[in-house]
């Protein structure tokens, strides 16, 4: 996959400085089918791939886990099942991967659900710990 500034340097050196496709590979070392491969194609938009759907371990657990998600979403939150838990009951009925994708998974789905994750934290204003100045005073007087 080309990044666009290369197929653009690409289009640029073919259509304004009336470089030839043999030269244009020769200057930047790139095939002259892809140098004429993206000439010919005529949008401006930078290429992209399609993945397919990967099967990993935790796929059949899929439907377990956003159902315990939606589950918990509903309880107090003092009620709520922690990742760890849900991981150990998802071992338990055979799951053999391992935490992080459990938790990867969480996240992704809370996000694609709208429920953010929670980004906020306490930020004194004031230290509590030291309220000493960090020079001490007695370095400016003579």
């Amino acid at each position: 996959m080309l990044p666009m500034t290369m197929i653009g340097k690409v289009r640029r050196m073919f259509h304004r400085q009336d470089k030839s496709v043999r030269e244009i590979a020769r200057l930047t070392s790139l095939s002259r089918i892809t140098i004429r491969k993206y000439l010919k194609e005529g949008s401006a938009q930078e290429p992209k791939y399609a993945r397919g759907e990967r099967v990993t371990k935790l796929t059949p657990f899929h439907e377990k886990l956003i159902e315990a998600s939606v589950v918990d979403a509903l309880r107090p939150r003092k009620e709520r099942r922690r990742t760890w838990t849900l991981f150990e009951q998802l071992q338990v009925a055979g799951y053999e991967g391992c935490y992080s994708r459990v938790t990867d998974f969480i996240r992704m789905w809370r996000v694609a659900q709208g429920k953010s994750i929670s980004t906020s934290a306490f930020v004194p204003l004031r230290s509590t710990r030291n309220t000493q100045p960090l020079i001490p005073e007695r370095m400016f007087e003579k």
